[in-house]
């Protein structure tokens, strides 16, 4: 581990150097006076985050915690502390479908994918019918070479200028589409493959086997994972008060209000998380199917 680490610091150091280096001769100059990290702003979305963007991005985030918490939780037991099994013919057992058993841990994980989804798919909604897409959609070609020169940027740590009230860095735009339109679908179809919900007997089978699904499951919560901790990073390293107005209270402001309602998130978030245990979540899960032991 020590070693790993060592190696990991030994490339980050040389990458930087590098970068650091590169920004000294002509030809990268000239590359980051062409291409200075964005593309131009386009379409009908306005400067601003709408309040619809700051609770949902609190929700996303809530709900991201607490799958990623219970998905650990079904990777890693050996023995769940309870099984769940749905009542025939409900929600989580449609009609014609055998009667699965899963862990507690899977069911809530289940619960918790349902909501998540929901939620986004009410963002996907409004994002399309407010224009505010196109913050999240490269709309022309120029985004990957500015996405270079912001790497660049943020390689050299010479970052590039922060205004996401207005716009956002390609290489933002870039991870914020791949993760809307890739990781979270993949994430959903496989989980789908491994829920209740997978219809027994179906020739779908033969091409989505369930070690097929786990394959892609895994990586992605990764993934979902790694892409949170490095956006709360850069959060905080980039103007912490600033983007947490713009992400908390829809203000462009330096103040502490935004610091505020975001530890007020953490506070909740941290409660739900205890809340996640059996001795909390079984009452529940015996209102909605069988609990055994």
């Amino acid at each position: 581990m020590t070693v790993r680490l060592l190696v990991v610091v030994v490339i980050a150091v040389v990458i930087v150097l590098l970068a650091r280096w590169a920004r000294t001769t002509q030809p990268v100059v000239d590359f980051l006076s062409t291409y200075p990290g964005h593309s131009e702003p386009v379409g009908h979305s306005a400067a601003g985050t709408p309040a619809w963007v700051n609770w949902q991005h609190f929700l996303n985030m809530f709900f991201i915690v607490l799958i990623v918490r219970t998905g650990l939780q079904v990777r890693h037991e050996k023995r769940p502390v309870g099984y769940w099994s749905p009542t025939p013919g409900s929600f989580f057992a449609p009609k014609g479908n055998a009667r699965k058993k899963v862990g507690l841990a899977h069911w809530l994980h289940q619960c918790l994918d349902v909501l998540w989804m929901t939620n986004g798919l009410i963002f996907i909604v409004l994002l399309f019918a407010t224009g505010r897409w196109t913050r999240i959609v490269p709309t022309s070609w120029d985004v990957f070479p500015n996405a270079v020169s912001a790497a660049t940027q943020y390689a050299s740590l010479n970052w590039p200028p922060e205004n996401g009230w207005v716009y956002y860095n390609a290489l933002q735009v870039l991870a914020y589409c791949l993760t809307v339109f890739v990781a979270a679908p993949l994430a959903i179809v496989s989980g789908f493959r491994m829920s209740t919900w997978w219809p027994d007997n179906t020739r779908a089978n033969k091409f989505i086997t369930i070690g097929f699904a786990r394959a892609i499951h895994f990586p992605a919560m990764q993934y979902f994972a790694g892409f949170t901790v490095v956006h709360v990073l850069l959060v905080f390293l980039t103007g912490a008060l600033q983007n947490l107005n713009h992400m908390y209270t829809s203000r462009s402001a330096a103040d502490w209000l935004g610091l505020l309602v975001f530890l007020g998130s953490i506070v909740v978030i941290t409660a739900a998380w205890y809340l996640t245990k059996p001795v909390f979540t079984t009452p529940l899960a015996a209102k909605m199917g069988k609990v055994s032991r």
